[in-house]
């Protein structure tokens, strides 16, 4: 998830985008389909219609 790019390193900025990207992660994971995360992810970054279909599950 390139985090090695953010610029939020003071205050709570690291931690609440930590809990962000496991809250998303998790999301993928309970996602059924039989794909690998990484092939999960490229996918929802490129389809909305599969990104709208992960965030639906919440």
């Amino acid at each position: 998830m390139n985090e090695d790019q953010a610029r939020n390193r003071i205050g709570n900025g690291p931690e609440n985008l930590a809990v962000l990207r496991h809250m998303a992660l998790n999301l993928l994971r309970k996602e059924p389909s039989r794909r690998s995360l990484p092939k999960k992810l490229r996918c929802a970054a490129l389809s909305d219609a599969f990104l709208a279909k992960i965030l639906a599950q919440a």
